[in-house]
This record gives C-alpha cells, sequence and structure tokens, in this order.
C-alpha cells in the first residue's frame, strides 16, 4: 500500500498532462494552443468578467505571464479586457463572439476525448476516482489556506 500512496502524485500528474496533450492535440486546428484553450474554458465555466488576478489563480500561472497571454489573445480577437466596475485598479476579462462560437466545438471535441479515455470504467469507478479527487483537492486547498487553485 505504501508503494500505491508514493506513485500516486506522479500517476495522477502523468494522466492529467497525457490528457491535456491529446485534448491539445485536437484543439490545434482551432487555432487554439493549450494557453488559449484552459483560458478560455475557465471563462465560459465560471462567468465571463472575472477580475485577471483571479483568472491566473484559476489557470495556475503567474500574473505577468497571464497579461502576456491575454494581450495575444486580445489582439487575436478572443478576449477583450474592461476597467472593473468594482474596482478601477484592475482589469477584468470578456469573451469575445469568436471566443463564444467556439467554446461549443471545445466541448464537443473534450467530451469525445473524455468518452473515449473512459471507455471501459464503470461508473462505480468513477463516481469514487471523483470523490477520492475532490477530497484530495478540498485537504490541499485546506492547506493553502483555503484559497481557490
Amino acid at each position: 500500500m505504501a508503494v500505491v500512496r508514493e506513485q500516486l502524485g506522479a500517476a495522477l500528474a502523468e494522466a492529467a498532462r497525457a490528457w491535456r496533450a491529446r485534448l491539445d492535440e485536437r484543439l490545434r486546428p482551432l487555432g487554439l494552443s493549450q494557453a488559449r484553450w484552459i483560458i478560455l474554458l475557465q471563462l465560459s465555466r465560471h462567468g465571463d468578467g472575472v477580475a485577471q488576478k483571479t483568472l491566473a489563480e484559476r489557470v495556475g500561472i503567474e500574473g505577468p505571464t497571464l497579461v502576456r497571454l491575454l494581450d495575444r489573445m486580445t489582439e487575436d480577437g478572443w478576449l477583450e479586457r474592461r476597467e472593473s466596475e468594482a474596482d478601477r485598479r484592475c482589469k477584468t476579462v470578456h469573451m469575445t463572439d469568436k471566443a463564444r462560437d467556439v467554446i461549443e466545438e471545445i466541448r464537443k471535441v473534450a467530451t469525445a476525448l473524455r468518452t473515449e479515455l473512459l471507455a471501459g470504467t464503470k461508473p462505480e469507478e468513477l463516481e469514487t476516482m471523483l470523490r477520492i479527487l475532490q477530497q484530495i483537492k478540498e485537504k490541499a486547498d485546506r492547506l493553502h489556506g483555503g484559497g481557490e487553485n
């Protein structure tokens, strides 16, 4: 059992990396790099108009890196940034019609890949895996001070 516990973190990271890599390959024809489609999915899931700082935390990248990426995505017509109505010191990120139009295609591609990757896995195994992953995330968030990562 100790060996399994030691291998768990690496296995989890490798599975997530492989899953993202396959999705990245399938979304590349849409003109989307992994960083871009992750940002678009975050905006579509959590609402348009999120603060840049919050988006950086959700995506897991540093603020300056996000700013450069947002600059390119804005230039390419995927996003626009606006002054926050609540706090003029920060900017909020909004999807353009171009981004909204491609979200459904991203979801279709992601759903097809998920179906392929999880084929043959029993529903109860998936429920157990999801429950365990949620527990791990919650504990990690508590160790971090309750922040969302």
